[in-house]
């Protein structure tokens, strides 16, 4: 890789750095890591991604964790803008994908009001990732005829979605950040339609060398979540996709 390639100053990279795999990676985006004269990245990162950076790159972590934020997301904003307007080139690397549930379009608004130009390169995100390293294709012919991501935090704390759009068969739902929230998510879908016997689980760490995969029911889930302390990151997975785990997971295995 030709880390003296030189980016455009004051301008500012919106990157997706996958889902924890550095080998995820998209070419563009190690590419743009690698030449970044200022790096400012996220708790979601993972291990290895950063470090393909230059060393003398100006590193900003900006993580934002459940309840603890390092910098908040209007510093965040400023903060692009100001290294760009040092006539730095800017990576703002995020975990998964930028445009799905990662802030990214609240920072590229901010970008265009103060006139830096910008690129966006996308990720794998979480659920796709987590699919594929727990073996459940998330859309299938015999089980699922669609997918739909969504939070499991709203902006004001809640879990209020359309409970019945999303409780529908031959439908996998994927919840990001929805831990905290899993017992009200189990009880919806429940309430809603779905089988208390429909498959669910909870994938920490997805795409990692320490991924787990937590494998229930809707009426179960809450329950062992509790038992099995798992923590965040993690995403939940509702939908008979997931009983294909037993036979087509292939990463916890190996």
């Amino acid at each position: 890789m030709n880390t003296k390639h030189k980016l455009e100053a004051g301008k500012v990279w919106l990157v997706g750095a996958g889902p924890g795999d550095p080998e995820l990676l998209t070419l563009k985006a190690a590419r743009l890591i690698a030449a970044a004269d200022a790096l400012v990245y996220d708790h979601l990162v993972g291990d290895g991604i950063a470090d393909l950076a230059r060393p003398d790159v100006r590193r900003i972590y900006a993580g934002k964790e459940a309840s603890k934020h390092t910098l908040p997301q209007d510093e965040i904003n400023r903060l692009l803008v100001d290294l760009a307007r040092e006539g730095l080139s800017v990576v703002r690397l995020k975990g998964g994908d930028p445009f799905i549930f990662g802030r990214g379009g609240e920072e590229l608004e901010t970008l265009v009001e103060a006139g830096i130009p910008f690129e966006v390169v996308p990720g794998v995100t979480a659920a796709a990732g987590c699919g594929a390293y727990s073996g459940f294709p998330l859309t299938h012919r015999e089980h699922a005829q669609a997918v739909t991501f969504v939070t499991g935090h709203l902006k004001d704390g809640s879990v209020n979605l359309d409970w019945p759009a999303l409780a529908r068969p031959c439908h996998t739902v994927v919840f990001y950040m929805g831990l905290g929230a899993a017992g009200e998510i189990c009880r919806q879908m429940i309430a809603h339609g779905l089988p208390a016997s429909t498959p669910a689980a909870v994938v920490r760490n997805g795409t990692q060398p320490d991924q787990k995969t937590l494998l229930a029911t809707l009426g179960t889930l809450p329950e062992a979540i509790a038992s099995s302390e798992i923590k965040p990151p993690a995403l939940i997975v509702v939908g008979s996709v997931v009983s294909l785990h037993a036979k087509l997971s292939w990463f916890e295995k190996a």
